[in-house]
C-alpha cells in the first residue's frame, strides 16, 4: 500500500530517487538546498521505500512551481503520480486568498503531456501563451 508522507523526504532519499530515474547528479548541499527552500515537499512511500515525490516551490502568493515530480519504473502507470500530483495541488489550493486567482505552474517531460492534461494543466504554446523556455547556468 502507498501512503503520503508530507516534508519528510530526506536528502539521501532525494539523490537516490533522482538516480533511479537517471536524472542530473546533484550535489549533495545542492540536495539539500532544494529540500529546505521548497515550500512543501511530499513523498510516497511503499513501506520505508521512496516510490514517487513532488516539491512545490515559489513564492506562496501569486505563483507556485511543481518540481521533481518522480516516480521511479516500477511504480508508474500505478496511480503513484497521480496520488503525488493531487496532494500537490491541494498544497497549492490552501495558500489561496478567497477570491485570488493564483498560477500553479510546471514543465513537463516530453512525452508526459497527457499525464499533466488529465490533472487540469494546459499544454504550451496556446493562442495566448508561448512556449516555455529554460536556460542552463553552469559554474
Amino acid at each position: 500500500m502507498i501512503t503520503i508522507k508530507e516534508n519528510d523526504i530526506t536528502v539521501r532519499e532525494y539523490l537516490t530517487i533522482r538516480a533511479e530515474v537517471k536524472w542530473r547528479e546533484l550535489l549533495e548541499i545542492q540536495a539539500e538546498q532544494a529540500l529546505l527552500n521548497s515550500l512543501f515537499v511530499v513523498g510516497a512511500y511503499e513501506g520505508e521505500h521512496l516510490v514517487g515525490m513532488g516539491r512545490i516551490v515559489g513564492d506562496g502568493a501569486v505563483i507556485c512551481y511543481i518540481q521533481d515530480l518522480i516516480v521511479i519504473p516500477e511504480y508508474q502507470h500505478k496511480g503513484v503520480g497521480s496520488l503525488v500530483i493531487k496532494a500537490l495541488i491541494k498544497y497549492v489550493e490552501s495558500l489561496q486568498e478567497t477570491g485570488s486567482q493564483m498560477m500553479l505552474c510546471l514543465m513537463c517531460a516530453k512525452g508526459r503531456e497527457s499525464f499533466y492534461e488529465k490533472h487540469g494543466f494546459i499544454a504550451r504554446p496556446t493562442s495566448n501563451l508561448g512556449p516555455g523556455m529554460i536556460q542552463y547556468l553552469e559554474c
